[in-house]
């Protein structure tokens, strides 16, 4: 009766709907379900965090419209963040824009920059939003394959030219979702030059630059000559500080870009509950807050210690992730992806998520996420191991 756009039509049905739907048919059947699908993070908000949101929330001038921009002291405390953390300096007034998750500021990218039939380019595997927001928008996604054999890099060379002269908006993601790759500085800086000669938007997805072990800390490509020029950085509250549901984040980085997605957003939302705004002040100035941060970082390296070599054993080829709280690995040879995790939660109750959801160079391998206790991942490998894996 009431037709959908042809856009929607486009739109694959959502990867992590569609798992939760299958998982829900299993629970119903009373199974227990081990869910190692979506990264959202099973541990708490810091304390100083929640307590700071309940202070906000009591003062009655944050119960009205927030700015749309965002406050000026929550975009000034992501700039000093940026500073200690990265050594880049930014104009909290208009080199930072703040999010309703970066998801959010992701999805309406396009919306800013694209006319229909533009080429975005889209990592693949690759974070679904990036190609959804760019369908919506009108544009035409391309994916860029990330191979195993390249690090699960793009070969940003072997782009054709006559691509890059069509293509409006880059997207990349480092550490990357859902492969854990990790990528350098001469990486970044061949993505900056060949952004700056097609005049190509750099948007860098960088959710899990907090999320590092073993010493490893990833940069900000803003630290390189020339990135301001093209690039804006995406960064989010949830992953880092456990607060997924705040729906907090911010953008960062060329200021052009910058006001073409907050004229979106002003057209669209009406900003980030001021309270919630003040909670995001607490997380990114505490010390007892990066307290926190140290700890979980312990606790996700722990369990990766323990999937990693578990999985191993089983006879799965995986590395130890530098980064993310995700483990990527190859699907049992002759089995496709999705094939594969249907079975695990079938015959085992574990969810993990098929690659090929994440785009067609994602087929073949699997993504865990290590969002549950180091008490359910042994269990999860004594499952695998009764399935002959």
């Amino acid at each position: 009766m009431f037709a959908q756009t042809q856009r929607l039509g486009l739109l694959p049905k959502y990867l992590f709907a569609q798992i939760d739907e299958l998982k829900q048919q299993i629970k119903a059947k009373g199974t227990d379900v081990i869910d190692l699908g979506i990264g959202d993070p099973d541990l708490p908000t810091p304390q100083p965090i929640i307590e700071a949101l309940c202070r906000a929330a009591q003062d009655s001038q944050n119960h009205r419209y927030p700015s749309y921009e965002g406050m000026l002291s929550f975009r000034q405390a992501a700039a000093d963040w940026y500073w200690k953390r990265f050594n880049v300096a930014l104009n909290s007034k208009n080199e930072v824009l703040s999010l309703i998750g970066s998801k959010e500021g992701i999805a309406h990218l396009p919306l800013a920059f694209v006319n229909p039939g533009d080429v975005v380019l889209v990592p693949s595997p690759g974070y679904p939003v990036y190609q959804a927001s760019t369908i919506l928008a009108g544009g035409a996604p391309h994916e860029i394959p990330l191979l195993e054999a390249n690090n699960f890099l793009p070969d940003l060379e072997g782009i054709p030219v006559s691509l890059l002269k069509q293509a409006r908006i880059m997207f990349l993601n480092y550490p990357n979702n859902p492969t854990a790759a990790v990528a350098d500085a001469g990486f970044y800086a061949k993505a900056i030059r060949i952004c700056r000669e097609h005049n190509i938007i750099l948007a860098h997805d960088a959710a899990y630059s907090e999320l590092a072990f073993d010493g490893y800390k990833p940069m900000s490509i803003l630290e390189l000559e020339g990135a301001r020029e093209v690039a804006v950085e995406f960064h989010s509250l949830s992953k880092t500080f456990n607060m997924t549901g705040w729906r907090i984040g911010f953008a960062v980085g060329n200021a052009e870009i910058l006001a073409g997605l907050g004229k979106v957003k002003t057209n669209i939302d009406s900003g980030i509950f001021q309270a919630v705004q003040y909670a995001g002040i607490m997380a990114l100035a505490d010390a007892d807050v990066q307290a926190e941060v140290d700890k979980s970082i312990k606790i996700y390296q722990g369990r990766r210690n323990v999937l990693v070599e578990g999985l191993k054993r089983l006879g799965f080829k995986v590395d130890p992730p530098k980064a993310t709280f995700y483990v990527w690995t190859a699907a049992p040879a002759n089995q496709s992806s999705a094939g594969f995790c249907t079975r695990l939660l079938q015959e085992a109750g574990i969810v993990i998520t098929p690659g090929v959801g994440f785009g067609k160079y994602g087929e073949g391998y699997v993504r865990f996420a290590l969002t549950v206790s180091e008490e359910r991942l042994q269990e999860t490998l004594h499952r695998l191991s009764k399935l002959g894996f």
